[in-house]
């Protein structure tokens, strides 16, 4: 689903949408329309992270950066909740489950890891973290817990972001490449996909934005 069809759903419904829940929509659309016109991976990454971000519009706690509980859960289990048509189902167990399953194992995109790295942990610990972050992700995968997944994979890609966004990597570095091209396949449907349940569920307290409109 691209960014022209949901942009042209958003004009024709959003009288009808509370005013917190248009803005949203309207942020993040303005952001996956500057993603979908790069052919650049890092940027096309940092700009859906953005609409990503504006959609789900809540401050992220830091303590979610070291450990296995995620920022996103709430707000994912409720989109799943929401999603009669199964379409985060289909993105995780049929579209992207191998890319998923090499995110959630990549000791390059696990926060304990850098933080070993600078000397925050020792071997030992970040080591005990990410087997323990394994196994609780073998289980979500096993029982097939989308809502679990996807906020473990977006735990995840919020410390990739973290490196592009801080400086912690090279523009175009062949280190990530992988990372970066398998996060964009992904949060390219995914944010279309988030837009379209908060879209077709407006009555739905989705929370407030974190930045209220001042001049859009």
């Amino acid at each position: 689903m691209s960014y022209d069809t949901l942009k042209l759903r958003h004009r024709n419904e959003r009288d009808g949408y509370p005013s917190n829940l248009s803005l949203r929509v309207h942020r993040s659309l303005s952001w996956l329309q500057r993603a979908e016109q790069l052919d650049d991976p890092d940027s096309q990454f940092i700009f859906l992270w953005i609409s990503f971000n504006a959609a789900y519009a809540t401050e992220i706690n830091e303590e979610y950066r070291t450990t296995e509980k995620t920022a996103f859960r709430g707000f994912l289990e409720k989109l799943v909740s929401l999603d009669v048509d199964k379409q985060l189902d289909e993105l995780t167990w049929t579209e992207f489950p191998r890319s998923i399953r090499v995110l959630l194992s990549n000791r390059f995109v696990f926060q304990p890891f850098w933080d070993h790295q600078n000397g925050k942990l020792s071997e030992e610990e970040w080591q005990d973290q990410f087997t323990r972050a394994k196994v609780a992700a073998q289980s979500a995968l096993g029982s097939e817990d989308t809502a679990t997944v996807l906020g473990i994979a977006l735990s995840r890609i919020y410390t990739l972001r973290n490196q592009l966004i801080h400086g912690g990597a090279t523009w175009g570095s062949k280190v990530n490449r992988e990372q970066i091209r398998d996060c964009v396949a992904l949060m390219s449907q995914l944010v279309p996909v988030i837009l379209t349940i908060m879209m077709d569920h407006p009555e739905t307290l989705w929370g407030d934005a974190c930045y209220p409109v001042v001049n859009e």
